[in-house]
């Protein structure tokens, strides 16, 4: 599914879905509400009740290490990549996310099922105009081998490439176009992956009790242990997107530019963010324009 609308957009009705979290184990049921201009996305944690509400927003990341983790005076959401790529896939810039547990369900380790819920839903344009971080100049942060970076463009594009010391992954690359690609078709199917012994050494520390094969792609020394196998050829690029898609829908805004990132992970595209918003001459802020198209 595409959008190019210049307004912002919530959804139609009410989205209820519910499973497990991936490192607690827990059940977590949850509804998507529809939300009015300049609401952004925000979490509500109905099982604490009196506890403020959460906005998806980068200055509430209060950890990175396993999985985006926000949090407001003691409340946490945990794992929330996926559903975020999914509103930045969709366009969808306002909404309340109600739960009754700390950590997003993993679903099937992609963002296929928040995606398809949302389009079944349906997606509303509102009255007020989108606003997007329009890049000016480039931005770059760089650790070693990897790095992540911003330059100026008309619409927004973003380009990931990972690389392994594997047979069955090695070095690929893919971009994602607002304009050329689908996100529903093209990314959102995307699943997490693991190598067999690093779930292993979650569990043994306590961490990873809900994943399985029905939730990740697990690979082996030679071989996908997954009866179904790949659903892209590619698959594994393809996710690593879907986290940036997540993890950049945390500034609030939509980006006109290309993100460009080579092995890249959670904690270097949020050092990347905070890079990118401390560097204020960089860019600005202003509506989108008729026949402009921003994540």
């Amino acid at each position: 599914m595409k959008h190019t609308t210049f307004r912002q957009q919530t959804l139609a009705k009410n989205v209820a879905l519910s499973g497990t979290g991936v490192h607690s184990g827990k059940k977590n049921h949850i509804m998507v509400k529809p939300a009015r201009e300049n609401h952004g996305i925000k979490f509500r944690r109905v099982d604490l009740p009196g506890t403020q509400d959460i906005p998806a927003l980068f200055k509430r990341v209060v950890d990175t290490s396993l999985a985006t983790v926000l949090g407001v005076n003691g409340a946490i959401v945990s794992t929330i990549e996926h559903l975020m790529a999914s509103f930045a896939g969709l366009g969808i810039d306002n909404a309340l996310v109600e739960m009754d547990e700390y950590e997003m369900p993993i679903m099937d380790g992609s963002a296929k099922e928040f995606t398809r819920a949302f389009a079944a839903a349906g997606i509303v344009p509102q009255d007020l105009p989108r606003h997007v971080m329009i890049i000016k100049s480039p931005i770059r942060i760089q650790e070693d081998d990897k790095f992540v970076e911003v330059r100026p463009a008309p619409g927004f594009k973003i380009t990931c490439s990972i690389e392994f010391d594997h047979s069955l992954i090695g070095r690929q690359r893919i971009t994602f176009d607002r304009i050329q690609n689908d996100f529903e078709k093209e990314i959102s199917h995307a699943r997490t992956f693991g190598f067999i012994q690093d779930l292993e050494l979650l569990k043994r520390f306590s961490l990873g009790k809900g994943g399985s094969l029905d939730n990740a792609i697990v690979i082996d020394k030679d071989r996908i242990l997954n009866s179904e196998g790949l659903r892209y050829p590619d698959e594994f690029v393809r996710h690593k997107l879907l986290d940036s898609l997540g993890d950049f829908a945390l500034l609030g805004m939509p980006i006109q530019g290309h993100i460009i990132s080579h092995k890249s992970g959670h904690t270097l595209n949020h050092m990347f963010i905070q890079k990118l918003l401390d560097t204020k001459d960089a860019w600005e802020t202003g509506p989108v324009s008729r026949g402009q198209t921003c994540v």
